[in-house]
């Protein structure tokens, strides 16, 4: 048994419990040393055995980037060395707007590429989603109508080659079609989640936890799932900085009359003059300004 460090990927973890993935695809239970926990799915970290079934993890190697959940109550690292954010959409239930800005601004500022997802376009609202969606489609963002259930062999074919090689958080409202999702592009979607419980011992935790599956057996596509999101937390943002994350805001960035200016209230603001104009969706600025509001406020954890 060897005790030589080795680098390894987080697949899910609960508390100080994590399954461990190597460099040939087999998985380790491993604890943390100490108390204190800060590996998220998606983490290379550094950890040896200390034993034929069990690990340590040593440290965690420097990340691309990580995102944040957020709760009523405090902001939690969840997920880290991301490529891309699948943001699910349906006709029905009718989406947020605040949670789906809210999304967008998380990935645009780890750097990480978002792609929007309209599912069941083939319900009654079709149209009134199209419509509210107009603004991102306007500002560049891609937006794909796929049918989940309708046409599965249509949206596997159309997502695959946008996920070749690259790790995937998959984002979605309860009642979006989110496992509908996953089982298309994971077949043993079910099995993999199955595996991973017994090995952390941790059933009854299913639902809440951050999970990462392999949609090939070769290991070169991730998807990331994280039932139970509620929302991004932003706070690693400071609220001078909100608009550069908003690409409907960038055109005017600058153009202000004062360099510091919040496009709040003062004169002379190239942003609100766009807001009257209709250059910019009045929805969108609402929720730049709830948003500005919430990043001024100090935190409350």
């Amino acid at each position: 048994m060897s005790k030589t460090a080795q680098i390894g990927l987080v697949v899910r973890g609960h508390g100080r419990h994590y399954l461990i993935e190597d460099e040939t695809g087999t998985r380790v239970h491993c604890l943390t040393r100490g108390k204190k926990s800060d590996c998220v799915v998606g983490d290379r970290v550094r950890w040896q055995r200390s034993s034929d079934h069990e690990g340590v993890i040593e440290g965690v190697e420097p990340r691309r980037n990580l995102l944040f959940r957020q709760d009523e109550w405090k902001t939690k690292s969840f997920a880290a060395n991301l490529d891309r954010l699948l943001i699910l959409v349906a006709v029905d239930p009718q989406f947020s707007e605040s949670q789906l800005t809210r999304a967008l601004i998380a990935a645009d500022s780890a750097g990480i590429a978002a792609d929007i997802i309209l599912n069941k376009t083939d319900l009654p609202g079709a149209d009134f989603a199209r419509q509210r969606l107009a603004p991102y489609k306007a500002m560049g963002q891609r937006v794909l109508e796929l049918s989940l259930k309708g046409r599965p062999d249509e949206a596997r074919e159309t997502l695959m080659p946008l996920l070749e090689g690259q790790s995937t958080l998959v984002l979605g409202p309860s009642g979006t079609g989110k496992s509908t999702l996953i089982n298309l592009l994971v077949p043993d979607a079910q099995a993999q989640v199955g595996e991973i419980s017994q090995a952390l011992n941790s059933g009854r935790h299913t639902t809440t936890t951050t999970q990462w599956y392999w949609m090939d057996a070769e290991r070169r596509n991730g998807l990331i799932d994280s039932p139970g999101f509620q929302e991004f937390g932003l706070r690693q943002i400071a609220a001078p900085e909100l608009a550069a994350h908003m690409p409907d805001f960038k055109p005017y960035l600058g153009e202000c009359r004062f360099h510091n200016c919040s496009h709040r209230h003062e004169p002379g603001c190239a942003v609100l003059v766009a807001v009257e104009a209709g250059k910019i969706s009045p929805q969108r600025y609402r929720i730049y300004d709830e948003l500005w509001e919430e990043l001024s406020r100090p935190p409350n954890y």
